[in-house]
């Protein structure tokens, strides 16, 4: 590869460990205690790459405090940045543990922001206003509640328990911090746990007013979720939205992706049964 060929940079990304020393589940497609294994492998990859970081896309446990502790240790050997979100997995824990999960992740607080040379990672908290992440007594538990209730009422396909949605507060941070990025002129990619298109039983709840205000901000360019394990895709006026598969879903087979960001398109290696695409900016 000459140097002009070469990517701005390069990232990593993993979906859904999802682990728990528990028996699997074939019905479910669900592998759990043999994540480790092969996020090892996805780690060792990663490492022979030149990686700014590697963001994982929440549920890296599937229940179980003490669960963290081995899916965790793998990360030890990365040598890159790490960058880890909750999903709603993560939240099977002891309810005097939920304030913890965030801590838990080393992340600086449950909806944040870097950039990377002329584009602006925005990483959000899908389980902000949910029935599972807030502590029991906690007000967004209640209005949890009643977003459900109202998706219910309507037959969404996505009223479901285990969505979630963003709290007024976080969807006005992600206002204000979508408009500081269109002043700076950086191009904007989203990490969730959770999708927001195509339309999906996995969705957010909140979707069609995320969907609304990123409609209104051209330097948004992608959004990369987890949480609906088969993967997806979908494109919206050259907007992005792609769903990685899960990790936890097969017996021996992995997934995972790398990510090169070119000025005008984002290449993403899949590994395992991960698709390749090229996304053009």
């Amino acid at each position: 590869m000459t140097h002009l060929a070469a990517p701005l940079f390069s990232f990593g990304i993993i979906a859904d460990p999802q682990y728990a020393d528990i028996e699997p589940k074939p019905d479910m497609g669900r592998y759990y205690a043999n994540s480790p294994r092969k996020l090892d492998a996805a780690i060792e990859t990663m490492n022979g790459e030149d990686l700014a970081f590697v963001v994982t896309l929440g549920d890296l446990v599937d229940r179980d405090w003490n669960s963290f502790d081995a899916i965790l240790a793998c990360y030890d050997k990365l040598r890159h940045r790490s960058v880890l979100l909750p999903g709603n997995h993560d939240f099977a824990v002891d309810v005097e543990k939920l304030p913890d999960v965030y801590q838990r992740l080393g992340m600086p607080s449950p909806w944040h922001d870097f950039a990377e040379q002329g584009v602006r990672f925005i990483v959000l908290d899908g389980s902000d206003v949910s029935l599972f992440a807030p502590e029991r007594h906690d007000p967004r538990r209640e209005i949890a509640a009643t977003r459900l209730e109202t998706l219910q009422a309507v037959g969404a396909i996505n009223a479901q328990t285990w969505n979630g949605s963003l709290s007024d507060e976080q969807f006005g941070w992600l206002e204000n911090t979508l408009e500081d990025a269109a002043r700076l002129n950086q191009k904007v990619v989203i990490f969730c746990h959770y999708p927001v298109f195509p339309d999906n039983a996995h969705n957010l709840w909140d979707t069609p007013r995320i969907l609304s205000l990123l409609a209104d901000h051209d330097c948004f360019v992608a959004w990369f979720c987890g949480h609906n394990h088969v993967g997806n895709y979908g494109e919206i006026d050259g907007k992005h939205f792609l769903n990685f598969k899960g990790m936890v879903d097969t017996p021996d087979e992995n997934t995972f992706a790398i990510a090169d960001v070119y000025v005008d398109r984002i290449e993403i290696r899949g590994f395992g049964r991960e698709d390749s695409r090229t996304l053009a900016l």
